[in-house]
């Protein structure tokens, strides 16, 4: 299985356009030892064909920055589908850049495609031509193997997992009473049925649990969440705002942060993604990025390749 992460950043990525940080000013000035990161985006392959986890809004730069994801010829991309592990618009507004008429395959949980399909007119983009998008549900803790448009299965098997955590704010309370809960967070566990290393993908993480852990453990490479360096971290910079496990996110650091609560993983290459422009980690020479290499972490970067 080859896996690239062509964006490492959380929603609105590093730097991020509205804000001036230390850190967002530090990378626009060259005055930190940084890179620039686009916004969340995994690909995934076993041969020709290509999967996306996810869709982020920095899509169509990631894939013309990658030579693996452009096209072979006219109307003929190696992107075969996408698995999306929730509705944030961080993870779907890229679908609407696919929206050429090309033939896709969408794996989403029921309540996510209902969000996408039923409830915003802007996804009908997708449905424009009979075959266009092909929408399969998926079933939490129910394992698949992806599969192309045309139907022919890949070597790529799945197993999405529920995690603690709610639909988005944009859905509103009366409308996510008529969505199952379960269906709204997933983390991906992906393996080749031909051999080879297990992938576990977990970019919003509210919470874990022994279950989750043991999972984890038995993967070879973990891409987790790293949103947040603090618990407080938003309400200090900016004043005023929810913490990060209100937003749904577990913190790397402090009593109960993931960092402590994942301490005693063996097996996995460990790396943090989705990080947002406000987490010290990002500056290679701060404290915090030094404690995390120290407990055996990376911090991603966009480009990053792996082959398991």
């Amino acid at each position: 299985m080859w896996i690239k992460i062509l964006g490492s950043a959380a929603g609105g990525g590093f730097p991020q356009w509205n804000c001036g940080c230390v850190l967002c000013r530090g990378v626009r000035e060259r005055k930190l030892s940084t890179s620039a990161r686009t916004q969340c985006q995994v690909a995934i392959s076993s041969g020709e064909d290509w999967f996306l986890l996810n869709a982020s809004p920095d899509l169509r730069a990631q894939i013309e920055g990658t030579a693996e994801l452009q096209p072979r010829a006219a109307r003929q991309s190696p992107i075969a589908g996408v698995l999306v592990t929730g509705g944030d618009l961080d993870q779907v507004l890229g679908l609407l850049l696919l929206r050429e008429l090309h033939p896709i395959r969408i794996y989403a949980t029921a309540s996510v495609r209902r969000l996408l399909r039923n409830h915003n007119t802007f996804f009908k983009m997708l449905s424009q031509e009979p075959g266009q998008s092909l929408w399969t549900d998926i079933t939490p803790g129910v394992s698949f193997a992806l599969a192309s448009p045309a139907g022919s299965s890949s070597a790529l098997v799945c197993r999405p997992m529920a995690l603690q955590g709610g639909f988005p704010a944009y859905v509103g309370e009366r409308r996510a009473s008529t969505l199952l809960a379960g269906q709204a967070v997933l983390g991906l566990v992906i393996e080749s049925n031909h051999g080879g290393g297990r992938l576990a993908y977990f970019p919003v993480v509210a919470d874990l649990d022994a279950n989750l852990t043991t999972v984890l453990n038995s993967c070879d490479l973990l891409l987790f969440d790293g949103t947040f360096w603090t618990d407080d971290e938003l309400i200090r910079i900016q004043g005023a705002g929810r913490t990060a496990r209100q937003m749904g996110h577990l913190p790397i650091s402090g009593p109960g942060g993931s960092l402590e609560r994942l301490s005693q993983l063996q097996r996995p290459r460990k790396i943090f993604v989705h990080i947002n422009n406000t987490n010290p980690i990002l500056d290679q020479n701060s404290l915090e990025c030094q404690e995390v290499r120290n407990a055996g972490w990376e911090v991603a970067e966009d480009g990053w390749e792996f082959k398991l």
